[in-house]
C-alpha cells in the first residue's frame, strides 16, 4: 500500500507516537506485509522468532518492540505494540468510506457492462467493459475488474481478511486496506467471497473460472486460466501458478505454492507447497501413485496381523 504523497520518518514516528531511529528527513513511501514488502516501505514485526527476517527484507523502516542494531540504510520506528500501530497508520491513510449509494459516484463502469438491480458498488471501484454483474453481488471499496468478467449473485469482493493477533483479553483484528483485483474474462460463480489483501491485492488472473461457493483469503494470488470447483477454501497468502485445476471441497492452507499446472482432486486437504505439472490427492495431499500405494498397503493391514496372531 502506497501513501497518497510519500511521509518522512519523523511524520510517521508522530502520528503513531513512537521513537525512532534514523534521519528524521529519511523518505517513508508505503507500508506492506513481509510477503510483499517493497523498498521504502514500512513493515511490522512484534516477535523475536521474525527480527532478523523484517531487517533484512527489502523494507527500508522497520516498525519494531525493541531497539535493535540498525541496518545501514534503513530506519527503526520503535513501538511498544507494532501490531496496534500498524494499525493506526491503516487506519489514517486508508481509513473507511461509508456509502449513500447502491452505486458509488466515484465508481468508473466500462461501456457494455450491464449491472442487475441490487447491486452494491462502493468507492473508487473499476469495472471494464462487457461485463455481467447479477443481482445481490457486493463490491467493496477500490476493487479492481477488467473486461467480460461475469459474476454471479450474492458473490462480496473485497470483503477484510481474516486476520487476529490472540491477545489475552480478545482477538485483536488486523485492519485491511488492500483490495481485490480481477482480471479480463473471469467468471465468478454464485457466493463466492474473495478478501481483500491486508496491504497488497488479492488477484484472480486472467482467464480463470471459479464455481459456487469457493472462499479466496486475503493476498491470494491465483494465476491465468485455473479451474475451481465449487466449495474449495484456499487460506491467505497463497500464490496459485497458471493453468491449475482444482476440484470441488479441496482446503489449501496459508502461505504456500501451487505450481503450474497442478491438479489437485475433490476433498484434498492441501498443507505444504506442491511443484507443478502433477495430480495429487488425500489429507495430507500428495502423488497419485504415492497415495495409491499408501492406501493398498494400508489396506494390508488386517491380513498381516491376522498372520501374525496365528504365528506360533
Amino acid at each position: 500500500m502506497k501513501f497518497p504523497t510519500p511521509q518522512t520518518l519523523e511524520n510517521i514516528a508522530v502520528l503513531i507516537g513512537s521513537d525512532y531511529v534514523g534521519e528524521a528527513s529519511f523518505p517513508v513511501f508505503g507500508m506492506n506485509e513481509i510477503h510483499v514488502v517493497q523498498s521504502g516501505d514500512i513493515v511490522f514485526v512484534d516477535h523475536p522468532k521474525y527480527y532478523d527476517k523484517a531487517l533484512q527484507s527489502p523494507a527500508t523502516v522497520i516498525l519494531i518492540n525493541k531497539e535493535v542494531e540498525c541496518p545501514i540504510g534503513k530506519a527503526l520506528l520503535i513501538s511498544e505494540d507494532p501490531f496496534r500501530d500498524f494499525n493506526k497508520l491503516t487506519h489514517y491513510f486508508k481509513p473507511f468510506q461509508s456509502s449513500n449509494d447502491s452505486i458509488s459516484e466515484s465508481a468508473q463502469i466500462g461501456e457494455g457492462t450491464i449491472i442487475q438491480p441490487n447491486v452494491f458498488v462502493g468507492n473508487n471501484v473499476k469495472i471494464g467493459r462487457d461485463c455481467l454483474i447479477h443481482s445481490n453481488v457486493c463490491i467493496y471499496d477500490n476493487t479492481v475488474i477488467g473486461n467480460n468478467v461475469t459474476i454471479h449473485a450474492g458473490t462480496v469482493l473485497g470483503s477484510d481478511a481474516f486476520y487476529y493477533k490472540n491477545r489475552p483479553e480478545k482477538f485483536d483484528k488486523l485492519l485491511s486496506g488492500g483490495n481485490v483485483v480481477i482480471e479480463d474474462n473471469v467468471d465468478l460463480g454464485a457466493l463466492c467471497t474473495i478478501d481483500k489483501g491486508v496491504t497488497a491485492s488479492t488477484t484472480i488472473g486472467e482467464g480463470s473460472k471459479l464455481d459456487n461457493q469457493v472462499q479466496v483469503g486475503h493476498d491470494t494470488i491465483i494465476g491465468k486460466r485455473c479451474l475451481i470447483a465449487s466449495q474449495v477454501g484456499i487460506a491467505g497468502c497463497v500464490i496459485i501458478e497458471d493453468f491449475v485445476t482444482i476440484w470441488g471441497q479441496v482446503g489449501i492452507t496459508s502461505g504456500i505454492k501451487i505450481g503450474e499446472k497442478a491438479v489437485i482432486s475433490a476433498q484434498s486437504g492441501v498443507s505444504k507447497s506442491l511443484p507443478g505439472h502433477k495430480s495429487y490427492f488425500g489429507t495430507p495431499a500428495d502423488e497419485f501413485r504415492k497415495k495409491y500405494k499408501e492406501l493398498a498397503a494400508i489396506r494390508l493391514i488386517p491380513d498381516i496381523i491376522e498372520k501374525l496372531d496365528k504365528m506360533p
